[in-house]
């Protein structure tokens, strides 16, 4: 995926033709007072035709047609360029998200993410449907508006001031006010969705601890806040309409006055004359009124854009830690991996989560991983993937540091079955063939092979539609072994010359779990293995293991070996077997 210009040759091209519209749009509505001008004089004199009144009359229903065509116009290239744009950002913050670490992500968090790609581009799309278009038309209309009435009366032109600048301080009072709550409504509707969205993932267990009063309060505190922000600002934004029509009002009414008082003191020539500049003048004076009301509202849409503006730019602009390397590797080497006094420390923490960690593994080995809870199995497998680059010390891939690799190239080189079983929509097919990537799909026969040696075949093949077999979001319709042997397939699918399993047995019986280590061992004897678990029968068959504790490797070597030298692993095998277990080799 690549991410796309934000404006186009297409969106420069609608953007042209809006200010072509607009300006012509605005003409004609400045025209209109201009003819209503004419009628005036045509009135005054004797000997006009009523063909000449109707022709004036007649030009400005054509303006008024041509100004509501313009419009439309208009409208049709905002709307089209809202779309493009946000279409374009949508995009962007996707292809940006997916070339994010995880810890990138972590410290965005889910709910954020997921409201910068929605709601905050939505704010955007608003501000360019509208705002742009206000902001184009308003200081053309007011330019054109005060170039005609310039030199008609300083009076009426005083007014038409005070009026103007009466709407600037109370919008500017209330967009103080309301400005900084922008910004934390954006927060808070994170907020609200990171509370819905751990309450839909986490259902089950809401339900099973009859949770649902609990969790309904988290969600009531957070809603509340969102919602009295939002009172706050629509109580402002509603004082300032009623505002607006009295100010307009208001203007119209003292432009008649004072065009009273200019007709009374005018001799009965002019009397005429002065009534029909004075109609005039109302238009334009009304239009420039209208002109820095529309730029006003345009005041409260710009902040809220711009603060969303800066979130997505926010995740656009955030460099991945991990970051993918040149791509020109060039090893004979298959298979191969090695730790050479690895540590590493999360980012902000103090203690190192794992310690001085060297091992070698060769093509088509198994390294098994074992270790308490805690003891850093998961991050040294997640080093090896890339999820987070050691702190010190180097891992080589086939004899190259994993970091020359570009991420891609890495990544078709492992197949990665993590903790938690991921599955998505779609049929079984359609997942399995996930692990291929960009690469394409499986052949049937591939798909089916990988399916057979992760032990899914069973439940494939007991419904009607096999591969075709749809599984809901999540795979709801599947167990949790299911789920698990799926994922093991997609992974073995893909072919990769290093297959990690994270904890990915823990799901399954005993009876699958060795059916699938002895399919595993006779039909990839080919790729390596790194294996974390916790079950000693699952590892006690290969050919180094490492002994982890508080992040420092205790002991390596085989199970015989293990069972005499380490006393760590020696206290986890005897707290699952039996001693004469250990000593037959059998569970």
């Amino acid at each position: 995926m690549k991410k796309k210009r934000l404006i186009t040759s297409i969106e420069v091209l609608l953007i042209c033709l809006a200010v072509i519209f607009i300006v012509c749009q605005v003409i004609l509505d400045l025209a209109i007072p201009g003819f209503m001008s004419n009628i005036t004089k045509l009135i005054k004199q004797t000997d006009t035709q009523v063909s000449q009144i109707l022709s004036e009359g007649g030009l400005m229903i054509l303006c008024a047609i041509g100004s509501g065509v313009c419009s439309i116009i208009v409208g049709f290239s905002m709307a089209k360029l809202s779309a493009g744009v946000t279409r374009n950002i949508r995009n962007n913050i996707f292809v940006k998200v997916n070339e994010l670490g995880v810890n990138e992500v972590k410290r965005f968090s889910t709910a954020s993410l997921i409201t910068r790609t929605t709601n905050d581009v939505r704010q955007v799309a608003m501000f360019i449907a509208f705002g742009l278009q206000a902001i184009i038309k308003a200081p053309i209309m007011a330019t054109l508006a005060i170039i005609k009435i310039v030199g008609k009366s300083w009076e009426l032109s005083l007014a038409t001031m005070i009026s103007v600048v009466l709407m600037l301080i109370v919008f500017m009072m209330v967009i103080i006010f309301v400005v900084p709550k922008f910004k934390k409504i954006q927060t808070q509707t994170d907020e609200l969705n990171k509370k819905a969205r751990e309450n839909l993932i986490g259902i089950r267990v809401v339900h099973a601890f009859n949770a649902e009063v609990f969790e309904q309060e988290k969600f009531d505190k957070t809603n509340e806040e969102l919602t009295k922000t939002h009172l706050f600002i629509e109580r402002l934004m509603s004082a300032v309409s009623p505002f607006m029509s009295f100010v307009m009002n208001g203007l119209s009414l003292v432009i008649f006055v004072i065009g009273a008082f200019l007709i009374n003191g005018a001799g009965d020539i002019d009397k005429i004359g002065i009534f029909g500049d004075v109609i005039v003048f109302s238009s334009y004076a009304i239009q420039i009124v209208l002109s820095f009301m529309i730029l006003a509202i345009v005041l409260f849409i710009l902040p809220r854009a711009i603060v969303s503006m800066k979130r997505i730019n926010e995740v656009i602009k955030t460099e991945p830690s991990v970051i993918s390397g040149d791509g020109d590797v060039k090893t004979d080497s298959v298979g191969e991996i090695e730790f050479k006094n690895v540590s590493f420390s999360y980012p902000g923490a103090k203690e190192k989560v794992l310690e001085d960690i060297s091992f070698k593994a060769n093509k088509g080995q198994v390294v098994a991983i074992i270790g308490s809870t805690a003891s850093g199995k998961s991050t040294l497998v997640n080093l090896l993937a890339r999820f987070y680059d050691a702190t010190s010390g180097e891992i080589l891939l086939n004899g190259v540091n994993i970091k020359e690799y570009k991420i891609e190239e890495l990544y078709n080189k492992l197949g990665y079955i993590s903790q938690t079983s991921t599955i998505l929509s779609g049929s079984i097919y359609d997942n399995v063939s996930l692990g291929l990537g960009n690469s394409g799909k499986p052949t049937k026969e591939d798909a089916e092979n990988a399916i057979k040696i992760s032990q899914a075949e069973d439940f494939v093949k007991s419904n009607e539609r096999g591969l075709d077999y749809v599984i809901n979001q999540g795979g709801t319709n599947l167990s949790g072994g299911q789920k698990q042997r799926l994922n093991i397939a997609r992974a073995i699918a893909k072919k990769p010359e290093i297959l990690i399993f994270d904890d990915s047995f823990s799901a399954l019986d005993y009876k699958t779990d060795k059916m699938l280590r002895k399919t595993l061992k006779t039909d990839l004897k080919e790729t390596t293995q790194v294996i974390v678990a916790q079950r000693i029968g699952t590892i006690k068959d290969a050919d180094l293991i490492l002994v982890l504790d508080d992040g420092k490797i205790v002991g390596k070597g085989t199970h015989k070996e293990l069972l005499k030298n380490c006393e760590v692993y020696k206290e986890i095998a005897l707290s699952q077997l039996s001693e004469e277990e250990l000593k037959d080799g059998s569970k």
